[in-house]
């Protein structure tokens, strides 16, 4: 299988760049598609997204009130989706006070990216194994739409295929233990995930990671997978691990 592909630039500023304006979360349904029955699921997934892609801003002080009006739903949703996300470490809560959108910490990413790195690993060599021609097809199929984002400066699009790529590749390897994890820490590191993305340079960089990936893939090649997607993690999570440390040691 041969891919030929092209990529484009987006724009930034020093530190964590710019976040492109949203309307609705990235992978999440908007507002006006919440239905009755799935209030507190969709208010959870909206507010989710908008921190991930930096609506949200690490520091911002989140008012029951406006979030109602935001996501037209009543009050008992939205409290229920502030816990949740507390509970995931998105949130700092404070006795009687609102919830603040949680800081992404350098520590804890680098630790992140460790632990993701090894899943990854090892959901690429299983799947290199065990995936069908149909799966790989469909991983392509992925990566070119990824491609096809990025040339459109669509970050919010790229990302959501960006992170469906990734996940495939975990239930490809038919470990229901890996991919339960996988999804566990999702929720911890997509905001790392999406703000490395948010650089030009490594956003071009990890477009061509998802092609030799792919490639090793294709060749069933389960070593050559495995290390392709523990550097792809690790590289990309330590470009924000090095600028949050930057920041802080300006700050300081």
């Amino acid at each position: 299988m041969i891919l030929a592909y092209k990529s484009c630039q987006l724009k930034t500023r020093l530190s964590i760049p710019v976040v492109p304006p949203l309307s609705v979360a990235a992978g999440a349904a908007g507002p006006a598609r919440l239905r009755k029955g799935d209030l507190h699921g969709n208010a959870l997934s909206v507010l989710r997204g908008m921190i991930v892609n930096g609506s949200l801003a690490p520091g911002q002080r989140l008012n029951e009130r406006e979030l109602c009006e935001q996501l037209a739903v009543s009050r008992t949703p939205v409290r229920e989706a502030l816990k949740a996300l507390t509970q995931e470490g998105l949130l700092d809560a404070f006795p009687n006070r609102s919830p603040v959108v949680a800081s992404i910490d350098a520590g804890q990413i680098a630790a992140l990216a460790e632990v993701v790195a090894g899943v990854e690993a090892l959901a690429g060599e299983l799947a290199a194994k065990r995936m069908s021609e149909a799966q790989v097809a469909e991983l392509g199929i992925l990566h070119y739409t990824m491609l096809r984002h990025q040339a459109a400066g669509a970050l919010p699009s790229y990302f959501e295929a960006n992170k469906d790529f990734h996940r495939r590749i975990v239930e490809y390897a038919g470990n229901e233990v890996l991919l339960w994890v996988w999804d566990l820490l999702a929720l911890r590191v997509d905001r790392a995930r999406y703000v490395s993305n948010l650089w030009p340079e490594r956003w071009q960089e990890a477009t061509s990671e998802h092609g030799q990936i792919l490639e090793r893939l294709v060749a069933r090649d389960a070593q050559g997978a495995a290390a392709a997607l523990r550097q792809h993690v690790v590289t990309g999570l330590s470009v924000v691990v090095a600028n949050l440390q930057r920041d802080s040691s300006t700050a300081a």
